[in-house]
């Protein structure tokens, strides 16, 4: 691992970026305050800062600004109305029964506002015993209203000064993901690799580059000043991004048979040769991702040209000692393995050309394309949306349900005299923070925060214990905030440490000598907090990963439908909707992506709820072949090039009618006899003739040593049109094999 390219990463993404904006808003005022001696009188406003510095989430501008508004506004009224309410234990029961649904079921409008609702619950914990407003209730209440609006101020300030910062940073993110995937790739250049573990690695990357890619598409296509102003640098950020969808397909396409490769051509310099050249390649655009994230200038350390040009020599050479009839296929094999990396190093040249601010190229951008197509389906607010969600076949439903419970006990048991528990607020914000609608996420999480606090509280006890020096302290907590912010999304763990580090020095500012206090209730909370959330996420309407398989399994067998036919259409009519490809590859890779996260979580379920998990995992990998050589195929379809060697109409006809084999049954649906037939087509291709006879003519004469390093020849172009159409046709075939097995068992605890 390359740690200096790591904490470059770490320290030009977003998430610091983030982290460092939402920290100095809340600790600038409070050094101001602390200096008049006002801190403690006016704690609340830092407090009202970090909870709504918390609720801006990356995306478009106007919805990160609706959204910091309104929660301004309902967290003041939320932490008023708890305040007033507070000595009355009948209303209090009923706040957090309808603020507890209420802002659980809010999620169905999307993330962004799932986010709002988890934290003005967060706010409502907070006030809800009214230690914070003490007894002047209005001014306190108040107060935390202007440290809300301080930090939409600090917003508009920051976004007006760099209104392409995030952008940036988020196109910069997927290119240190694509990066992340290559050197994964890369390791099928080696000798013995892992094969089961590399497709493995690379589904999972695949999950984060789609979850990359959303994000910033929503961002990019949705931020008026990227998609309709002309300057320079808006249309380089749109064509980077859309260039690093394409490397990615790129990359997706250079699906080999690694075994048979390996077998060959393993113990060869030159295998080895291609491992380096693509980690260097991953490397190139790692420093790139890097400068995008930045916003400094980008300088290219490796010449592409001349290490391809190296292997392409090392290539020839191998070849005149061992090419004959023989290992004629081996050898176009690895011609094809070359290709496909010489593509990639094109995209790549082409990236950093555009990276390179060439103005004349950035004016040209007019891809035709509408974005609004390309964006994450997002509910409307209307309230239609939200009570249709009023049934237990809804997930938000569920877990709206499970919050309300879990935070009424945590509130009756914060209430029990005999476990000596001051204030109810810890217990309710554990649950809050851990509770998730998938069970296997609030397993991961309840262990996370236990073991986070745990370990903060023990680093903070230390720190309170040997220092007493007020500048270091502060320079602590200061560094564990900007950290805790920075991490909350990427590693919860260290963002659940650095948060206890920074609320144990927070207290002691406030109020010093109770640090032992502090950390007895801080342990005994997340504790009891804890304890509830896992009984309730596994007892009370649970949403197990296996009831989502079917459904992500249908949507990934039709997407890998329409993309297969979409591709072969253009072989057959050379005509290609560049908007209609697009958006059939990138449902098909969202859809992947999907499917394989749903089993990823699955893992974590209870033994007895993994049901058919070898089932399942078969189906994600057939999956990701299909997609994967289809994409390959694609690429032969994009040279307008004629094969007419291939009998491509009735090789549609098959594996169409394969894969609709698959969806008929997922689907349910009754399958026709001709479609049945159609899987049984034998297409009339003639390449097994054509490299017979070229076999033949390789006997019978002497083998040239010409060298054309960057073409390759029309056999070997569609002998490997032919094994992509075959194997896409084997996976096809065993996909449906594996859907008949899940089916049966589906039938048979169906009738249990």
């Amino acid at each position: 691992m390359n740690y200096s390219s790591e904490l470059k990463k770490f320290l030009t993404s977003q998430y610091i970026y983030s982290g460092a904006r939402i920290a100095l808003a809340i600790v600038i005022p409070s050094i101001i305050l602390a200096q008049f001696g006002l801190l403690k009188e006016y704690f609340l406003f830092p407090l009202g800062t970090s909870f709504v510095g918390l609720t801006d989430q990356p995306g478009p501008f106007i919805r990160r600004r609706n959204t910091l508004l309104l929660s301004i506004f309902s967290f003041f009224l939320i932490a008023l109305f708890a305040s007033i309410i507070k000595d009355f234990p009948i209303a209090v029961y009923l706040e957090i029964i309808l603020c507890g649904f209420f802002f659980s079921m809010i999620g169905v409008y999307g993330l962004r506002l799932a986010t709002f609702g988890s934290l003005a619950l967060v706010v409502l914990s907070i006030f809800i015993d009214g230690h914070l407003t003490g007894d002047d209730i209005f001014r306190s209440s108040f107060i935390f209203f202007l440290g809300c609006f301080w930090f939409f101020i600090v917003f508009m300030v920051v976004s007006t000064l760099q209104p392409y910062k995030l952008a940036s940073q988020v196109v910069g993110e997927n290119y240190l993901e694509l990066a992340d995937y290559l050197r994964i790739k890369a390791k099928y250049y080696t000798k013995d690799p892992d094969f089961d573990s590399l497709l493995n690695q690379l589904i999972s990357q695949q999950i984060k580059i789609k979850n990359h890619q959303e994000d910033t598409r929503e961002i990019v296509f949705k931020t008026r000043k990227i998609v309709n102003e002309s300057t320079t640098q808006s249309r380089i950020l749109m064509l980077m991004f859309l260039n690093s969808v394409d490397l990615y397909d790129k990359l997706l396409t250079s699906e080999n048979d690694y075994k048979r490769m390996n077998q060959v051509f393993g113990d060869t310099k030159l295998i080895q040769n291609i491992h380096y050249y693509l980690m260097l390649m991953a490397d190139e655009i790692t420093n790139l991702g890097i400068s995008l994230q930045s916003g400094l200038s980008y300088k290219q350390i490796t010449n592409f040209d001349e290490e391809l040009k190296k292997i392409y020599d090392e290539f020839f050479e191998h070849r005149s000692q061992r090419f004959s009839s023989e290992t004629l296929e081996d050898f176009m094999m690895l011609r094809q393995v070359l290709m496909r990396i010489t593509e990639i190093t094109d995209e790549v040249n082409t990236i950093l050309k555009v990276n390179s601010q060439d103005i004349k190229l950035a004016k040209s951008l007019s891809t035709g394309l509408d974005y609004s197509k390309f964006l994450p389906k997002e509910e409307q607010l209307n309230h239609k949306v939200f009570l249709s969600n009023f049934s237990l076949k809804s997930g938000h439903f569920r877990h709206a349900i499970r919050v309300t419970i879990a935070l009424l006990l945590g509130y009756i048991v914060s209430r029990f005299e005999i476990l000596g528990i001051g204030h109810s607020y810890w217990i309710l914000i554990t649950i809050i923070a851990i509770l998730k609608p998938a069970y296997s996420t609030t397993k991961h999480r309840n262990l996370l925060r236990f073991f986070g606090t745990l370990a903060g509280a023990i680093i903070a006890y230390i720190i309170l214990y040997f220092l007493d020096e007020p500048s270091v302290l502060l320079a602590i907590l200061l560094v564990s905030m900007i950290i805790c912010f920075s991490l909350l999304k990427s590693n919860y763990f260290w963002a659940v440490l650095f948060m206890t580090i920074y609320i144990f020095l927070s207290f002691n500012f406030l109020r010093p000598g109770n640090v032992n206090l502090i950390f007895k209730d801080r342990l005994l909370d997340t504790l009891i907090g804890g304890v509830i959330t896992f009984l309730v996420a596994y007892f009370i309407l649970p949403v197990w990963e296996h009831t989502q398989n079917l459904d992500l399994m249908k949507k990934s067998s039709k997407s890998n439908l329409e993309y297969f036919r979409l591709v072969m259409d253009h072989f057959l009519r050379h005509e290609l909707d560049d908007q209609d490809f697009r958006l059939k590859r990138k449902n098909a890779i969202i859809d992947l992506a999907n499917l394989s996260d749903n089993f990823q979580r699955m893992i974590s379920d209870p033994k007895n709820q993994q049901r058919k998990l070898e089932t399942v995992h078969q189906f994600v990998t057939t999956t990701h072949l299909i997609t994967a050589y289809t994409a390959s195929l694609s690429q032969y379809a994009k040279t307008g090039h004629d094969f007419p060697e291939i009998d491509f109409e009735n090789w549609k006809i098959k594996i169409s009618a394969e894969l609709l084999r698959t969806s008929s049954l997922l689907f349910q649906k009754d399958l026709d006899e001709k479609t049945r037939a159609e899987s049984h087509i034998k297409p009339e291709d003639h390449v097994t003739d054509l490299l017979e006879k070229r076999k033949a003519e390789l006997e019978s004469q002497a083998i040239s040593n010409e060298r054309k390093p960057f073409t390759v020849s029309h056999l070997t172009e569609i002998k490997n049109i032919k094994e992509l159409l075959e194997l896409i046709n084997d996976v096809a075939k065993d996909q449906r094999k594996i859907i008949e097995e899940y089916l049966i068992y589906q039938s048979t605890i169906a009738k249990q």
